[in-house]
């Protein structure tokens, strides 16, 4: 048996379980910053790199501003996680400190990154709830983006993976990687949706490939996820909720 039939086979099962009120729908579900807490712990290593790094000519502001500029150039080379993220902060000291990176200076700056990894899983508000209930209406899809062994890990330790019936880790959140995941499960466009807080990665791209959307907004989400909500064309759906629990409300 395929994997596209032993999902859709066992999706069966797990439906015929409860008494649906609702057309039963594929619901794609992110990761970071929607069903766990991510971001505030690269929030408080960049705080920490920028106090180390003191720059007695650029402010706060304009220091972040040039590491945002280069974890763009990092991702496009390492692709997302913590070696990129570490990779970004060495970069950026080596742009803007008179001192060169020494092994020691080198170690100390590594070891922001290391302090991300270090941090146990928090899962947000109502999430396990919420799945527990949409996994018995819905079909349920995990599906996150960057380096495999980390967001395996996360999603290993979270206790939250008994409530998919698949989980894809991508090396980006774009139309052709959710037209890819459309094709390998055979999903229907009018039953499928995407959630989560990213309008870069999570919203926007979905829409492109045909998908409804769910907007959760998270208020630490990382700078370079923003992006500016577009428009559902009809007959897509884009819906916004404010809490991840609102979910069962609409499905």
């Amino acid at each position: 048996m395929g994997s596209v039939e032993r999902f859709f086979k066992g999706m069966a099962h797990l439906s015929g379980t409860t008494e649906n009120t609702c057309e039963t729908q594929t619901l794609l579900i992110d990761a970071d910053d929607t069903l766990w807490e991510n971001n505030i712990y690269f929030e408080r290593a960049i705080v920490r790199f920028i106090s180390f790094l003191n720059h007695h000519e650029f402010s706060s502001a304009q220091v972040r501003e040039v590491l945002n500029d280069v974890e763009r150039e990092c991702i496009v080379k390492h692709g997302y996680g913590l070696h990129s993220f570490a990779h970004a902060l060495v970069d950026t000291f080596e742009r803007l400190s008179v001192e060169p990176v020494t092994p020691e200076l080198h170690a100390q700056i590594q070891s922001f990154a290391h302090t991300v990894a270090g941090h146990p899983i928090e899962i947000l508000p109502d999430v396990p709830e919420t799945l527990q209930y949409l996994s018995n209406r819905h079909h349920l899809i995990l599906m996150t983006k960057g380096a495999i062994v980390e967001q395996t890990g996360k999603i290993e330790r979270s206790g939250l993976k008994e409530y998919f019936a698949a989980t894809e880790i991508v090396a980006e959140k774009d139309s052709a990687a959710y037209q890819a995941v459309i094709e390998k499960y055979e999903l229907a466009h009018d039953s499928t949706w995407m959630v989560g807080n990213s309008p870069k990665s999570d919203i926007n791209p979905a829409l492109a490939a045909g998908l409804h959307a769910v907007f959760v907004p998270h208020g630490n989400t990382w700078v370079l996820e923003h992006d500016e909500l577009n428009a559902a064309p009809p007959p897509q759906r884009l819906l916004s909720v404010g809490r991840f629990a609102e979910l069962r409300e609409y499905f």
